[in-house]
């Protein structure tokens, strides 16, 4: 089953998205399709000595090598009955091609992001694997968090603090930046780099929802010193409520909030994908976890 991703979604900034849902042992989850490249048929794996628990070998796709993720390891559900059924998702995230064993595959949801709820902070073991849960049809849909599976695995996939340090001492900046970001451990990691890299007046916000709500706020209050409270907005794209695509064509579209710089740093920034932040109108796209090109886009914004 290949994925055209050209055809999806084709009017960037609709506040919706597209979920392909998937079974690993008894439980439903799903995927935003813009992270799937393609999904195929199971074949055998390499074996990778040493290796990751969660990480079940190496398979050749064409003329790609890729490394397969086992979900039922990483969800601690029992394998399937009948391997042969599985399916394997291929994905591209942070610039990184993987594929993810499932149990099945069923069908693609066209949703709203305002239908994703945040999981709660009672359900630990859910909070700690996904980033949404969706009611749908008598049933639970739960949004996994494939960047974290992954960093998990291989920490230097994440954003380092450490690579901020080999820029040097830095002026420390009285720049206000606003950040949409729904994970609150990447929000934790950006308050640590940018202030490392002198940017410590920043206001988070964990969906687009709240952070489209502040500038309104912002406005409201006093329009012509909207450049003095806010200097520039970072926003990440999969976020409940609100995405990053429709903040951003929101504030593109208003008047005055139009003359705020806008940062799309996300983990689907991909050749593919570029066109759909340029179509909202962002000043510029990074992709996660690309922490110094992020600095630097911020230095010449602001």
């Amino acid at each position: 089953m290949a994925v055209n991703q050209e055809g999806i979604l084709l009017d960037s900034g609709t506040n919706e998205l597209e979920m392909i849902v998937f079974n690993v042992g008894e439980g439903m989850y799903g995927i935003n399709v813009m992270k799937v490249r393609e999904i195929i048929q199971t074949q055998p794996v390499t074996h990778i000595p040493n290796s990751h628990p969660h990480i079940e070998g190496m398979i050749r796709l064409r003329n790609e090598v890729l490394t397969v993720v086992n979900l039922m390891e990483v969800l601690g559900c029992v394998p399937s009955r009948d391997p042969s059924q599985d399916r394997f998702i291929v994905s591209e995230l942070n610039k990184l091609k993987v594929a993810f064993r499932v149990s099945g595959v069923s069908r693609i949801h066209r949703i709203s992001w305002e239908q994703i709820e945040k999981p709660t902070e009672l359900s630990q073991g859910i909070q700690n694997a996904t980033t949404g849960v969706v009611k749908m049809d008598e049933q639970m849909i739960l949004l996994l968090d494939f960047e974290k599976i992954v960093v998990d695995i291989n920490p230097s996939k994440g954003i380092n603090v450490e690579q901020v340090r080999k820029l040097g001492k830095r002026e420390r900046s009285m720049k206000k930046i606003v950040v949409a970001e729904d994970s609150a451990m990447l929000r934790k990691l950006l308050h640590q780099t940018l202030s490392e890299a002198g940017y410590e007046q920043i206001t988070f916000f964990e969906n687009g929802k709240e952070a489209w709500d502040y500038l309104e706020f912002i406005k409201a209050a006093d329009d012509q010193q909207l450049e003095e409270e806010v200097q520039l907005l970072i926003t990440d794209l999969e976020m409940p409520m609100m995405d990053g695509l429709h903040l951003t064509k929101r504030v593109k579209e208003d008047d005055i909030l139009k003359r705020i710089p806008i940062i799309i740093f996300s983990s689907l920034i991909t050749d593919d994908l570029y066109h759909k932040g340029i179509a909202v109108g962002a000043d510029k796209q990074v992709s996660k976890p690309e922490i110094i090109k992020l600095i630097e886009e911020i230095d010449l914004l602001i």
